[in-house]
């Protein structure tokens, strides 16, 4: 299987290199069955993460992006530039997750297992846990409310498991899939770009599934937004509200306009709520 692995960066040279060094540990442990090539968009980085990778994979793809593209433009910009190779799948790897030797195992058989059980591919997501308090930090989830767009998390536990939402830190794209559904959709900026996708596939009946074990392990770095939000001014909290690194407004507006539009009025309520009484909204969040 020849697998196009896709990434983007922005300073954070590091923890780049280090994820790319551990998917090369597991590379070699299936080296006989696969093919890697590595596509890494640079969104500007200042620390020269693109030239270090190059110098190190001199074979991998660097594509310069502007400053601007964000986690989401810049996975669709390594995306489609890997579009031009003729690949059986890509590999969607955040920057910061250390995979273990194990993740293309993981992966395969749960290719393997989609083909089998249901005559098709999928889409197939590597769980990881944060180191810190070894719980789940990023992987499958099930909805459980599609109003309120509760959610929680697949923990693995040795078995393939159905889910809707999923997390791109690792996420295995077999090439039928993308024919069918294409790549990461306009209209996001930073997050959820990841759970639209897998959305997508849903719709189309495409097996969306996480591998039976961990895959490897990244930190969950979400600050809490909302510490000391409502002391914040009003200019403040409307650009955490535009932040695509805060609570990018837009791009998860869009993601219920796609695919829960009933929750839309209640998305620009809570929207106002953030924006004109916060207090209200935080209070509202503590009692949840």
């Amino acid at each position: 299987m020849t697998i196009a692995v896709l990434l983007t960066c922005f300073n954070r040279k590091e923890k780049t290199l280090k994820a790319l060094h551990r998917l090369m540990l597991a590379y070699n442990t299936f080296a006989n069955q696969i093919s890697l090539k590595i596509y890494l968009t640079d969104d500007g980085s200042t620390d020269g993460t693109g030239e270090a990778v190059k110098e190190i994979y001199p074979e991998s793809v660097i594509l310069l992006g502007n400053g601007n593209l964000y986690w989401a433009g810049g996975m669709r910009n390594s995306w489609r530039e890997a579009l031009k190779g003729n690949y059986d799948a890509y590999l969607l790897l955040n920057d910061d997750t250390d995979v273990f030797t194990n993740v293309f195992k993981e992966l395969l058989e749960t290719h393997e297992y989609s083909q089998k059980q249901f005559g098709k591919s999928g889409i197939y997501l590597g769980s990881t846990y944060d180191e810190s308090t070894k719980k789940i930090s990023y992987g499958g989830a099930k909805l459980t409310n599609k109003f309120t767009f509760k959610y929680h998390f697949l923990e693995p536990n040795g078995h393939f498991q159905n889910c809707e939402l999923g997390n791109a830190n690792i996420m295995l794209v077999p090439k039928e899939v993308v024919k069918e559904i294409g790549i990461l959709s306009e209209g996001y900026i930073h997050g959820v770009a990841d759970y639209d996708y897998t959305l997508k596939a849903i719709n189309k009946n495409i097996p969306v599934l996480t591998t039976p074990e961990y895959s490897g392990t990244c930190t969950d770095d979400h600050s809490d937004i909302y510490t000391d939000f409502s002391n914040k001014t009003f200019s403040e909290r409307l650009a955490l509200l535009k932040n695509p690194l805060a609570l990018d407004f837009k791009s998860n507006f869009n993601l219920m306009l796609r695919h829960f539009p009933l929750r839309v009025p209640f998305v620009l309520f809570s929207a106002g709520l953030k924006l004109f009484f916060p207090s209200l909204y935080v209070k509202g969040l503590r009692n949840r």
